[in-house]
């Protein structure tokens, strides 16, 4: 399997060119407005460009993505076009989109041949996404999408929406979140406030962007996962 990525370097957003392999077929997941990279990789791969698939609709996900889809000559697909659980096949490639819901409430995840997965803005390496883009019931949507991927393979290797690759099992042993979801590191209890209101602080954790990301807990029982800027300790 040949996979790309080109990030932002601002954003630091992910895009993708996922392949069989040399001379096969392949698609798009993603577009970050710098994905000339991995047009210029299928062009010398000889690579069958045969969709474009969107993880969620955030704006530096999607940044041309309907362009190129139409000059392709290609599907542009994404929820609720794709169901969870419906396949895409790209030459010898079979993508299960997954449905992910958490940081937002249309996002999915791709597994790809069982052995990738692109997880967009649910999961990243050490850390998770925030929960308040994605309503009600943000946090427990993303519980339970992480305990979804958390099912796959320990050797799945894991493509985020943002910076660097990981694996199921690397997340599953070292990813704060999952630990104390786990039972295998406690809680925390200190007060602190969100964008002003009072809460409880039950975790202070590394981000992907070298800021930091919060889990906290408010009076009425809510949790919510936070950009650390949010939070006043």
């Amino acid at each position: 399997m040949i996979v790309e990525r080109v990030e932002h370097p601002t954003w630091t957003s992910n895009a993708y060119l996922v392949a069989d392999h040399h001379g096969g077929h392949g698609v798009y997941i993603d577009g970050n407005g710098v994905t000339e990279p991995l047009a210029a990789r299928a062009a010398i791969d000889d690579i069958k460009i045969t969709h474009v698939l969107v993880t969620h609709g955030h704006a530096d996900h999607v940044v041309g993505v309907e362009e190129t889809a139409a000059r392709l000559g290609v599907p542009l697909l994404r929820w609720p076009e794709l169901a969870d659980g419906q396949e895409v096949q790209s030459g010898d490639l079979r993508i299960q989109a997954i449905y992910t819901p958490g940081h937002c409430t249309d996002h999915l995840s791709f597994l790809v041949d069982q052995s990738d997965v692109f997880t967009a803005d649910v999961l990243f390496k050490g850390t998770l996404g925030g929960t308040t883009g994605g309503g009600e019931h943000g946090y427990a949507d993303m519980r339970r999408s992480i305990d979804r991927l958390m099912e796959l393979d320990p050797a799945v290797r894991v493509h985020p929406g943002h910076t660097l690759p990981t694996t199921i099992g690397d997340e599953w042993e070292h990813n704060p979140f999952i630990r104390i979801w786990r039972g295998l590191d406690p809680e925390g209890d200190a007060p602190c406030t969100v964008c002003g209101q009072p809460a409880t602080l039950i975790l202070w954790a590394p981000d992907y962007d070298g800021t930091n990301k919060a889990w906290v807990r408010y009076p009425d029982g809510r949790d919510a996962i936070v950009g650390g800027s949010q939070v006043e300790r």
